[in-house]
């Protein structure tokens, strides 16, 4: 049985969504889920381009868990970086890992940057922690919704069940509405029990 056959067995990944080609990486992956215990469950949509939403975060983890899955199905992902740690060798490796670095001072700001990212590219998952901190925090962040909804691309929650090892992709969600109100639906999806430290999830 090929690598691939044992990544699709856990996951069907649709020819959608944007995949690397290492055989070792995947093989590290499936490696590493193993040894964690963890599955994943649920479906991706059948979209080439969304923001992956992943929460609670309240360890390091989380990072452990989701970078296992990533390289377990294949699946190639970028996330932001602040542009002045995008120089020599280490913004090469960056880049190389999926970073897209953006400024933060920028006239039109992080949305409007990462918004033009979206619209030149043919395929694009943005992986983002909401919450933006393993801290206990008053609210989430709403970045990412404004991210969405300027790019008109969906986001597609992904959740760290530590209760059950167990790594879910949830349904695809269009943010259409008032960001504050879109961020109480969005927050309703994640029990808090879910997290490795329920008492540091943010929010109320």
């Amino acid at each position: 049985m090929t690598e691939r056959k044992i990544n699709e067995d856990l996951i069907k990944v649709p020819k959608q969504i944007p995949r690397t080609s290492g055989i070792l990486s995947r093989k590290v992956g499936t490696a590493m889920l193993r040894i964690l215990g963890w599955r994943i469950s649920g479906e991706f949509p059948h979209y080439s381009k969304f923001v992956a939403a992943v929460a609670p975060h309240t360890s390091n983890w989380d990072f452990f868990v989701a970078i296992s899955v990533k390289l377990s199905l294949g699946i190639e992902i970028k996330f932001l970086g602040k542009h002045s740690i995008f120089v020599g060798p280490i913004g090469w490796l960056l880049k190389k890992m999926g970073g897209i670095p953006v400024e933060r001072n920028h006239a039109h700001g992080m949305v409007a940057q990462i918004s033009d990212v979206f619209s030149h590219c043919d395929a694009l998952i943005l992986g983002i922690a909401p919450e933006g901190t393993r801290k206990k925090t008053p609210k989430w962040k709403t970045g990412f919704l404004h991210i969405a909804k300027s790019a008109n691309v969906p986001v597609v929650p992904m959740a760290l069940d530590y209760r059950k090892k167990e790594f879910v992709i949830m349904p695809a969600l269009y943010i259409q509405g008032d960001i504050e109100q879109e961020l109480q639906r969005f927050c309703k999806l994640f029990d808090k029990e879910m997290a490795k430290y329920p008492q540091q999830v943010s929010g109320d």
